[in-house]
């Protein structure tokens, strides 16, 4: 392109340029001719009187106000009239602001025309200012089903308080945050110890609810997860599924248990940390020989792997799921609850063991960790009065808790506290509730034997119990139902503690004196009451009996060195050994020769090196008859 051209065609751009912009001031410019306005101004609708006008009236003049504007633009841009320059700027910084203003007013009436009718037919809106409608009527039909819908929703007396489940938020309350935070910090220092010199890797711990883990546990390894089952009765009904790999450590578990080999039960960890029943078995190990603290962190890494492999759906908080334990895989759940929530007792957290034993409770309502004949103890001793009347009320909807043992004498204490907490309300409570007196005196007439155990167990040694106990009602130790005496068993050994108190032991005296009293006047009350107990304890085998009384029991197990070969056994077999009974086993408290034939003779070899391991040979036989020969030249010396 030649330089003339160019020239040329620069020239044309800015004689266009310039003429768009005469005609842009032509645009902005006022016309002479005043009296040629249009009729309707259009800045009328920034009118403070005319915010009360309909909308369709507000569209209406917005359209006849477009129309004229543009009929107004035609004819200024026929006018020739001489306007000063500063004029020009100043009406039109006024022009750009006026439509600025009716812009906005435009908008903001469409926007909130259709937020009105939306807000209208959700009924939110129904007294605003700018539609002023007439009274709702409301249909009974949608006041019952609110009703409904509220009692449906009401929180059911097992629903958790996750923050109640932390122990930490206990022990803050009960000794302060300062002592807590230095405790957590001398835990930090020694595990910091425990992991130097190892890899130190560098991962986060998922968030739990039950437990708080520490930052020196294994990653989780995924190999657990849960599935949905059913919806049944409306809860949810799940179960845990096992991966492949966990399987191939469980397989391994179940071998090592055969041989009872605790070496080996302890190398499948260094593999699998997080399988369940190895660690279950450590924990047991551990409490056996005095390391709780170790034990207590087993239980937790179990707590750790099974609230991992929840499923998304799985909302044990809400009281509306089930873990059957008749599945095998959902057993060690109730194991490690059940070891956690008496970890926690033994802490003094009585407020987190009581969330954990309504936890077991709600999991499975068949109960069968026997969860029922402990939540008024930790109620009590968390200091939860009101929740356990309520809890007797509500559970099952049968308000027949009062017959077991340990519910009729939890509920009369539970009212002896609420009658020092309330005393105002004592007389419009009496109407309706029985009084503290009443319910102590019932609990005798109903389990008379439990006073006799109680007197021995906690123990009540004034002259007044002596004389008490020798009233022909309370000599009995046993009653007709072998159910009801391992109830009353397990009541006094879980409960002995409480009677230490001097206000409830008042309260003990003084309904037993009152029992003996009304006794002497009418004898046919025993009967009545005697009736009653067989009626709700009808069973003549015991329905309770796969409940252990020393798994309610505040005392410590413990087993001699040479004995802990035995902690792998079945408990109950423990149990009658520690009790004096008989054992069907060919050695003196230890355990049956292990066999050797057809073995191979390499994993004999180191099968012997355990201490435990004896395959009653003949040394043992040679050195008996050896030893009975020198006592045989002693005696002859």
């Amino acid at each position: 392109m030649s330089a003339r051209l160019l020239k040329k065609f620069l020239k044309e751009q800015e004689l266009q340029q310039q003429q768009h912009h005469v005609e842009d001031e032509e645009e902005a410019a006022e016309s002479p001719d005043s009296e040629n306005r249009p009729a309707i101004n259009p800045f009328d609708l920034l009118n403070d009187d005319d915010v009360d006008q309909e909308d369709e009236p507000e569209i209406a003049d917005e359209m006849v106000v477009g129309k004229d504007h543009t009929q107004e633009l035609s004819v200024m841009r026929s006018m020739t009239g001489a306007i000063s320059t500063s004029n020009q700027k100043s009406k039109k910084k006024k022009k750009k602001k006026k439509k600025c203003k009716a812009g906005l007013t435009s908008i903001t009436n469409k926007v909130e025309e259709p937020l009105d009718d939306t807000l209208d037919a959700l009924s939110l809106d129904a007294n605003s200012s700018r539609h002023k409608l007439g009274p709702t009527k409301t249909k009974p039909e949608t006041s019952t089903l609110c009703a409904g819908f509220v009692k449906q929703c009401a929180p059911p007396a097992l629903q958790l308080d996750p923050k109640c489940l932390n122990p930490e938020n206990e022990l803050r309350r009960i000794f302060g945050s300062k002592v807590v935070k230095s405790f957590e910090k001398s835990n930090q220092d020694s595990s910091s110890r425990q992991v130097r010199g190892g890899r130190r890797g560098a991962h986060h711990t998922r968030k739990t609810i039950l437990v708080s883990p520490s930052e020196h546990w294994p990653r989780w390894d995924g190999s657990l997860s849960m599935e949905f089952l059913e919806t049944k009765d409306g809860y949810h009904h799940f179960r845990y599924v096992h991966s492949s790999y966990y399987d191939q450590a469980q397989r391994a578990f179940e071998a090592a248990k055969a041989i009872q080999d605790l070496n080996g039960i302890a190398s499948i960890l260094l593999y699998h940390p997080y399988h369940l029943d190895s660690l279950i078995t450590m924990a047991d190990y551990f409490k056996f020989v005095g390391e709780h603290q170790m034990s207590a962190d087993a239980i937790a890494k179990s707590l750790y792997a099974l609230e991992c492999a929840w499923h998304p759906t799985f909302t044990p908080l809400q009281a509306n799921c089930q873990l059957k334990i008749n599945h095998e895989t959902n057993k060690p759940m109730f194991t490690t609850l059940f070891t956690h929530m008496k970890n926690l007792d033994r802490r003094g957290c009585h407020r987190s063991a009581l969330e954990v034993c309504k936890l077991l409770l709600s999991l499975d309502l068949d109960d069968p960790m026997g969860a029922m004949f402990c939540v008024d103890y930790f109620a009590l001793r968390a200091e939860v009065y009101a929740w356990l009347e309520w809890f007797s009320e509500d559970y099952k909807s049968d308000n027949s808790l009062w017959l077991f043992p340990n519910f009729s004498y939890s509920l009369a204490i539970c009212r002896f506290y609420l009658e020092r907490e309330e005393p105002s309300k004592n007389d419009d409570t009496s109407a309706t509730k029985s009084s503290s007196a009443d319910l102590m005196k019932q609990a005798l007439m109903l389990h008379p034997s439990v006073l006799k155990k109680l007197v021995a167990k906690v123990p009540l040694k004034d002259q007044a119990w002596t004389n008490i106990l020798k009233h022909a009602f309370f000599q009995s130790e046993k009653t007709v139902s072998a159910s009801l005496d391992h109830l009353i068993n397990i009541y006094v050994e879980r409960s002995y503690i409480i009677w230490r108190l001097p206000d409830l032991q008042k309260l003990l005296r003084n309904s037993a004196l009152q029992v003996i009293e009304t006794l002497e006047h009418s004898s046919s009350d025993a009967k009545d009451w005697a009736c009653v107990r067989k009626e709700a304890f009808s069973s003549e085998n015991n329905e309770y009996g796969h409940l252990l009384v020393s798994d309610f029991s505040d005392t410590v197990p413990t087993l001699p060195p040479e004995n802990l070969q035995n902690f792998m056994v079945d408990p109950r077999m423990r149990e009658a050994e520690q009790n004096g009974g008989q054992i069907a086993n060919p050695l003196d408290g230890g355990p049956a020769p292990h066999d050797v034939a057809n073995r191979n003779a390499l994993a004999v070899l180191f099968e012997s090196m355990l201490p435990w391991v004896n395959y009653g040979g003949r040394g043992d036989e040679g050195g008996n008859e050896e030893n009975q020969v020198d006592g045989h030249e002693q005696d002859n010396d």
